[in-house]
């Protein structure tokens, strides 16, 4: 970015508390205007926060299952701040019953139907709103969230949850593909075992299995998954398009 120019626009969505905050923060240390979109109304006082350390962010709220308002909203939030440079699509949700997950025979059409429109279908048409715009602009990038439960068997997520990771991380690379010559990378990161409310969900014993296993020694950290999105989302990343980053310490090695 020049001096002339003005300061990058990101969407961080799922961005009210754990990963999504880390993301929205970092990106917002970096110099550009953080849009926090969460369907929690603490993603206010999560945006009043970073406020209060200096940092330049809005809050925006919306439900990414309702898909038929996706794309107003990010078409909304386009006029208001005037553009769209880095959109990370975050927002996801990974269904527990009693801490665990539903075997593939006993897991509701409903259950699965939402799963896949947050954490797949809404990464769609958030990225399908704000191409328009990027392409205009020669210049854009966009970070979806897999998991590392879409990049081998996980024994804690749903199938639901392991297919759309898996489904986003395929949409990443036909998005890359086609967006290249824009200016415009697409990346995907597939966090394993990080420390959030979303990992709580499964338990202590679920969470002990995952860390004698890890090489690094420990659960990953929020700020972990945001130096990562940082990357992406840099001028340096422009020759890094269609990947997917398993940020792990170690648990899975491709």
């Amino acid at each position: 970015m020049t001096q002339t120019q003005q300061p990058r626009v990101a969407l961080v969505t799922g961005a009210a508390r754990g990963i999504g905050t880390a993301i929205a923060e970092r990106l917002a240390t970096d110099g550009m205007h953080v849009i926090l979109a969460d369907i929690l109304d603490s993603g206010e006082q999560t945006a009043s926060e970073l406020r209060s350390k200096g940092l330049s962010c809005s809050f925006a709220w919306v439900d990414f299952g309702d898909l038929a308002s996706v794309e107003s909203f990010v078409q909304a939030q386009i006029r208001a701040h005037g553009r769209i440079d880095v959109a990370v699509n975050n927002a996801g949700i990974s269904p527990k019953h009693q801490g665990k997950r539903l075997p593939i025979d006993e897991t509701p059409l409903e259950e699965w139907q939402k799963v896949v429109d947050i954490n797949l279908t809404a990464c769609f048409l958030v990225a399908k709103a704000v191409l328009p715009g990027m392409k205009a602009g020669r210049w854009g990038r966009i970070v979806n969230m897999a998991s590392q439960a879409g990049r081998t068997r996980s024994q804690v997520a749903g199938s639901h949850y392991s297919a759309s990771k898996a489904g986003l991380i395929g949409f990443t690379r036909t998005l890359a593909g086609e967006v290249g010559p824009f200016g415009i990378t697409a990346n995907s990161i597939a966090p394993g075992r990080i420390d959030t409310p979303m990992a709580a969900e499964a338990g202590s014993e679920a969470n002990e299995r995952y860390l004698s296993a890890i090489p690094a020694g420990r659960l990953g950290t929020p700020d972990d998954i945001g130096a990562a999105v940082s990357y992406f989302a840099s001028e340096e990343a422009g020759f890094v398009t269609g990947v997917c980053l398993d940020v792990n310490g170690g648990h899975f090695m491709a």
